[in-house]
């Protein structure tokens, strides 16, 4: 097997998150740590799909199916994963990465949480470089003060984000 070294075009990212099967394989891998079995792969998907745990087993044999049928083997084709076929293991390569910045989930006001902590952590910057340098207006408050008041906020942030991702995370760890 060949594994590809250029990054991936935006339109070959668009076409492989243009099937919400391959998503959610996506993001369920992300979830078991980058390594699964097709069967597991399969069952957590008509899991996710019907609601239904277990799953009608009809649903279970069509994801297995467009799995390795069809959805694996583009992966592997574009390198996001690796899949050996004769084992039917599922592996997330190199590539996965470049897909998963296009997944991330905007929050409720239209940012992505990493636009978020990236804003807080550049403004906290500011904030607290003014305050030591003793620009106007910051200096009146202490730089130590600033910091903290940063990293409260930082903090306040990750509870939330945890508390909106709370149902993904505790299926996460309930299933390892």
């Amino acid at each position: 097997m060949q594994l590809r070294t250029t990054s991936l075009t935006e339109d070959e990212i668009h076409r492989l998150l243009g099937n919400s099967r391959r998503i959610e394989a996506l993001r369920q891998l992300g979830e078991s740590g980058g390594t699964t079995s097709l069967r597991e792969l399969s069952e957590r998907l008509a899991v996710q799909e019907s609601g239904e745990s277990p799953p009608p087993t009809r649903l279970r044999e069509s994801v297995y199916n467009s799995l390795h049928q069809t959805h694996l083997p583009r992966l592997e084709e574009v390198g996001v994963v690796e899949y050996d076929r004769e084992q039917r293991l599922v592996r997330l390569c190199k590539h996965a990465r470049e897909v998963d910045l296009y997944m991330e989930v905007l929050t409720c006001v239209g940012l992505t949480w990493s636009e978020i902590y990236r804003g807080l952590g550049v403004g906290s910057l500011v904030v607290v470089l003014g305050s030591l340098l003793e620009a106007p207006g910051i200096a009146a408050v202490d730089a130590l003060l600033w910091t903290s008041l940063a990293l409260g906020l930082f903090a306040a942030l990750s509870g939330y984000q945890l508390w909106t991702n709370r149902t993904l995370l505790w299926r996460g760890l309930r299933d390892r």
